[in-house]
């Protein structure tokens, strides 16, 4: 998945990973240019799931 796909869906993904992962908070999903594996592992680490997992289940959602 690269940057742009993730910043251009990002507020609506904060908003499902929030709803399917009530544990996570707004400092959890935080996206900084540059830092994809500190995101990734943040949201990895509360939810979990395997990276690969969860994109693929963001992916689905359209």
């Amino acid at each position: 998945m690269d940057k742009m796909e993730v910043k251009g869906q990002l507020n609506e993904w904060k908003g499902k990973l929030k709803q399917k992962y009530a544990q996570l908070t707004d400092d959890d999903l935080k996206y900084e240019d540059g830092k994809d594996d500190e995101f990734w592992g943040r949201v990895q680490k509360k939810t979990g799931k395997a990276k690969d997992d969860l994109v693929k289940w963001l992916k689905g959602l359209g």
